[in-house]
């Protein structure tokens, strides 16, 4: 049975020169659907996730293939869902669409080799190629290709400075290994291999459409990938063939909880996990109390209490 829930997880680099005059209109088909999510705007491109009926979905991507300059090759991964994975639908305005926080580096000046994920495992599967998991330390906990470095970073502005840090110990003083780097959807890696050729590296590779797209083609008994994806709705995590992972979203900290998270002392739910435990004092997780007590009442109530913020794509 196709569950209901149509997901589109998608992005574009391309030049926006208006995005405020953009946004109106592209939040309005995103309403008259009723399609939730968030979608970014920049002057460098478009980003986000959205959720609705097949339709509806259509007929916000047509529009952002027709109305957006440059969007016809509009890079879109779907999957589904049992139920609506959103609480409401925003269109926001920001400075970039993946914040690096590097302003010199355009992905649309060149990036990476695109590889597709037929062709991932052998290109991994090379002793001269190094492979770089690009998500934040709390993404590669759940999952990751075997043999991945993970630069263990809380943001993807701290990869810079990572890779900077790491690169003698990464690339040594002889000829450039081949580097393949990866991410949730494909948009991080725009940026980071765009950033790698700035630092004068060639051999940089990345997974394109990124682990959504590779769990989506290749059959779980021939995949390299080990435990779950993170995603950034109210899934929390998927597994080969996109289907629904074994993760629960801590909504103190918002990162993914475990069975074995969930039966530690310090988790409690919707106030605290063994993660975010010790980074809270009293009079937060007071609030994050109140909250999560407002929610089970609104959901006595048969209503949807708005206070289950996920953080944006990528």
């Amino acid at each position: 049975m196709t569950l209901p829930v149509c997901v589109a997880a998608l992005y574009r680099f391309t030049r926006l020169a208006d995005i405020a005059a953009l946004r109106e209109p592209l939040l309005n088909v995103c309403n008259e659907g009723g399609v939730k999510g968030t979608l970014l705007l920049a002057a460098e491109g478009i980003n986000g996730t959205i959720a609705g009926s097949q339709a509806a979905i259509a007929r916000v991507i047509a529009h952002i293939r027709t109305v957006l300059p440059d969007c016809d090759a509009l890079e879109v991964k779907y999957s589904r869902a049992e139920t609506m994975p959103f609480h409401r639908m925003k269109v926001r305005l920001k400075r970039e669409i993946v914040t690096m926080g590097q302003p010199d580096i355009d992905p649309l000046k060149g990036v990476g080799h695109y590889v597709a994920p037929a062709d991932w495992n052998a290109l991994i599967a090379d002793p001269d190629t190094i492979v770089i998991d690009t998500r934040n330390d709390y993404e590669v906990a759940i999952g990751s290709f075997k043999g991945a470095i993970n630069p263990r970073t809380a943001s993807f502005r701290d990869f810079p400075a990572w890779f900077r840090e790491q690169r003698a110990t990464l690339i040594g003083q002889g000829k450039a290994p081949k580097v393949a780097m990866f991410c949730t959807g494909g948009i991080r890696c725009e940026k980071s291999t765009a950033f790698l050729k700035s630092e004068g590296l060639d051999e940089v590779y990345h997974l394109q459409g990124g682990i959504l797209k590779y769990l989506e083609d290749v059959p779980a008994e021939q995949s390299l990938w080990e435990g779950e994806c993170f995603v950034f709705d109210q899934r929390v995590s998927v597994g080969h063939g996109l289907t629904l992972g074994s993760h629960d979203l801590c909504h103190a900290c918002r990162r993914p909880v475990n069975a074995t998270d969930k039966a530690s002392p310090l988790y409690v739910d919707g106030v605290s996990c063994p993660a975010c435990h010790d980074e809270r004092n009293d009079a937060q997780r007071a609030g994050y109390a109140e909250r999560a007590r407002q929610t089970k009442l609104a959901e006595k109530r048969g209503e949807t209490h708005i206070g289950a913020i996920y953080p944006d794509k990528d």
